[in-house]
């Protein structure tokens, strides 16, 4: 059936509502905020503008009628974008500006086991690349060419990231936040299993994928995706440096303090035992007598 301009321009309008509802929610959020006296930081505000930014762009693009088209869409919506709304902390922001009991109500959502459960690394890692695994090697790879199949596509890459993301480097407050040691591990499976997707989907194309569109589209997930994931590993490394030395504590500092204060503990002499002393007025009897 032949498809009128007005109707994809309507298509368009509608489809950007999401996005532009989540861009005015937070807006009018920080400013409520800074009418309350509590002044929302303004990097926070351009890096949650930029992220629905490239999450809309990769939606709102015309469906890809190539591989590589695909791989752009992917690497906004479900890299560069989950890293700039993560970054832009908009559960502190919510829990800033909400009424007590809607507050209380999202604290209680975001405490709930279901939601835990995939907040925790390796679900959020296992969703985030285990999911590009089965799409690109799968016959699944077929629905990319069609409108709902690659809206279903691009809303999973939008949500696998943003928990993939928030588990790693989330800002948000997480009373149940994974250690270092398990975050790491996961982050750096992740990655590798990212790299070494590129290079198989390079070397076996997806279902459907002609060998040109492939090999161009695994190159730019590979490359494209590794600046991201140069940015992703800057903010890690950067978090767990500031939560090492805040105010001297921290796991180097720890141990470091143990250390010297054993070494300390060991250059001082031995304590005496815990005589009485005798009173001013006792000596002074004594010394007269």
């Amino acid at each position: 059936m032949h498809e009128h301009p007005g109707e994809g321009l309507g298509v368009l309008l509608l489809g950007s509502l999401p996005f532009l509802a989540a861009l005015m929610l937070y807006l009018a959020a920080a400013a409520g905020s800074r009418r309350a006296g509590r002044p929302w930081p303004v990097n926070r505000s351009v890096l949650w503008s930029t992220g629905v930014g490239a999450a809309a762009l990769g939606f709102l693009g015309p469906v890809p009628g190539s591989f590589p088209a695909h791989m752009s869409a992917h690497l906004l919506v479900g890299m560069a974008a989950p890293l700039l709304l993560v970054l832009a902390a908009p559960v502190t922001l919510a829990l800033r500006t909400l009424a007590v009991g809607r507050a209380r109500r999202l604290s209680r959502l975001l405490r709930s086991p279901p939601l835990r459960l995939l907040a925790h690394p390796v679900p959020a890692g296992v969703l985030n690349t285990g999911g590009l695994w089965l799409l690109y090697t799968t016959p699944a790879a077929e629905v990319l060419g069609s409108g709902a199949g690659h809206a279903a596509v691009q809303l999973h890459f939008l949500l696998a990231g943003c928990l993939f993301t928030n588990a790693i480097i989330g800002v948000d407050p997480n009373p149940h936040r994974a250690g270092f040691a398990l975050r790491t591990a996961v982050l750096l499976a992740a990655l590798a299993g990212h790299g070494i997707l590129a290079k198989y989907l390079y070397a076996y194309p997806p279902p459907g994928v002609p060998a040109g569109q492939a090999e161009t589209g695994a190159s730019l997930m590979y490359y494209g995706g590794a600046l991201v994931e140069t940015a992703l590993i800057t903010v890690f490394c950067a978090q767990e440096y500031a939560r090492a030395h805040r105010g001297g504590r921290g796991a180097g500092g720890l141990v470091s303090s143990r250390a010297s204060g054993g070494a300390a503990a060991a250059r001082r002499p031995a304590a005496g035992p815990p005589f009485p002393r005798k009173s001013r007025r006792a000596r002074e009897d004594r010394r007269f007598r």
